[in-house]
């Protein structure tokens, strides 16, 4: 559910419509294309790094101590973690220069542009090495610049990432292509979480401190490194539109854009309930990583947790994607919501004591659940987003939607440390979260509903 799209300016996702040079007859077909390899080689490492950083930073958020008078006028120890903060800061490089990236990637080729972020994660994780490695001197603050720097990165890498596709592979090749990339993405996020985990508990355990981490980084450059060089692989492919020229446009909600969802209720409508799903994917992660310490289990344990909502992820996107075909996208985004209402609050019961209901198995079975009915929501709503606009704005519109979705990413951080607090300040086991979370979910259940056209729905279908 970490998993956002990635941010664009002007340029048409894998799912959106192809470029006309991507109809070229002599290119090779997809499993034998060198250049596909390359991208999804490329793709997946990155993504792990991303996600093996970033459950790093959260495990190392989540032992923080906050110390609170008691009425009595006593210092009193409550668990507490900061977590939302360090999803904020890797979030805010999305909603910062997401627009500024995707003009790049329309004004140059994209494929420079891929290896050269590449690089710059190479120079990276080495900072990040080297912030672990001095961590007596630099603390956490080097850590966290480390990862605004990731967050940065990752926000110019998504429109060449995503806007290549249609101009490396052919009409025939796109949707499989798109697909295995997607599945790919998935699996590197399962991986790089669950690693996280394993390598903080195999390096620091419960005694060690954050220095002892450094070895993990050394992995994490050697990654980068491995990625520069399958990046080398993709093909180079001509600017989409070299004679752009930079606007205010190119940073913000465009002037089109705006007009045409303040003329199109159910488009705003459909981009604001993406919005909030996303907020809610943020808040489910660090939840879910407080949760495990909660069971009291080690880190890696934690993070199979956090990764079960990938995996359930994964199932959901093949069954969503059939129901679409049947002609359920619709009363899918309600199936989705309702579900994960049902598995947020299943999440959120606690006994007399504060046990946890499910307990940490039973949890696994919640989160798989959790991340089957998000994929049933998001899919075709992701889709309806794609369809809906005009022709000449849908790159505009799917660049808005991944600003909207990270805006609610980025809230999530600071409304991640409301909910703890709250759960702190009621005495209430850190699991309460999960019924805070269902309270954003159940308007949307009860109130929404996605009405797509025949021609929407065709695409839904295609999906």
């Amino acid at each position: 559910m970490n998993n956002a799209p990635a941010p664009g300016h002007q340029t048409e996702t894998g799912l959106g419509r192809p470029n006309a040079r991507s109809s070229d007859k002599s290119r090779p077909g997809l499993l034998v294309d060198r250049a596909f390899w390359g991208m999804i080689c490329t793709q997946f490492l990155g993504a792990f790094n991303d996600n093996l950083y970033k459950q790093l930073m959260l495990l190392l958020a989540v032992p923080a101590v906050l110390i609170a008078a008691s009425e009595a006028g006593e210092g009193q120890a409550m668990t507490s973690d900061i977590q939302g903060w360090a999803t904020f800061v890797f979030s805010a490089p999305f909603v910062i220069f997401s627009g500024f990236a995707g003009y790049l990637s329309d004004r140059f080729s994209k494929t420079p542009i891929i290896v050269l972020c590449k690089v710059a994660e190479v120079v990276i994780m080495a900072l990040g090495l080297a912030a672990f490695y001095f961590y007596d001197a630099f603390g956490l603050a080097g850590t966290w610049v480390v990862l605004f720097l990731m967050g940065t990165q990752s926000t110019f890498f998504g429109p060449g990432k995503y806007g290549i596709l249609p101009e490396l592979f052919t009409v025939r090749d796109l949707p499989r292509a798109n697909g295995l990339i997607l599945m790919s993405t998935f699996l590197a996020i399962i991986f790089g979480i669950a690693f996280a985990g394993w390598l903080k508990t195999f390096l620091a355990g419960d005694t060690g401190t954050t220095q002892d981490l450094w070895p993990g980084l050394v992995i994490c450059l050697l990654i980068a490194v491995v990625g520069t060089g399958t990046a080398l692989m993709v093909r180079r492919v001509p600017a989409a539109e070299p004679n752009a020229r930079f606007s205010p446009d190119c940073l913000a909600l465009g002037t089109a854009i705006f007009e045409t969802l303040k003329r199109d209720r159910l488009l705003t409508n459909a981009l604001l309930v993406s919005s909030v799903f996303w907020l809610v994917s943020g808040l489910a992660v660090p939840t879910v990583n407080r949760l495990g310490k909660q069971f009291a289990v080690d880190d890696f344990r934690i993070s199979i947790l956090t990764a079960s909502i990938g995996f359930g992820i994964i199932l959901g996107a093949m069954f969503a994607s059939w129901l679409c075909r049947q002609g359920w996208g619709d009363r899918s985004v309600s199936i989705g919501l309702w579900g994960m209402f049902a598995a947020l609050v299943a999440l959120g019961i606690w006994l007399t004591g504060g046990q946890h209901l499910l307990g940490y198995n039973g949890s696994i079975v919640a989160l798989i659940s959790m991340g089957v009915f998000a994929a049933i929501f998001a899919i075709p709503i992701q889709v309806f987003l794609q369809s809906r606009p005009p022709a000449e704005l849908k790159g505009r519109m799917i660049a808005t939607m991944n600003q909207a979705n990270f805006v609610g990413i980025m809230i999530s951080g600071p409304l991640y440390q409301l909910f703890e607090f709250i759960s702190n300040r009621m005495q209430w086991p850190i699991c309460s979260v999960f019924l805070m979370m269902s309270l954003l979910v159940l308007p949307l259940a009860v109130f929404y509903r996605l009405q797509s056209t025949d021609s929407e729905q065709s695409a839904s279908r295609l999906a």
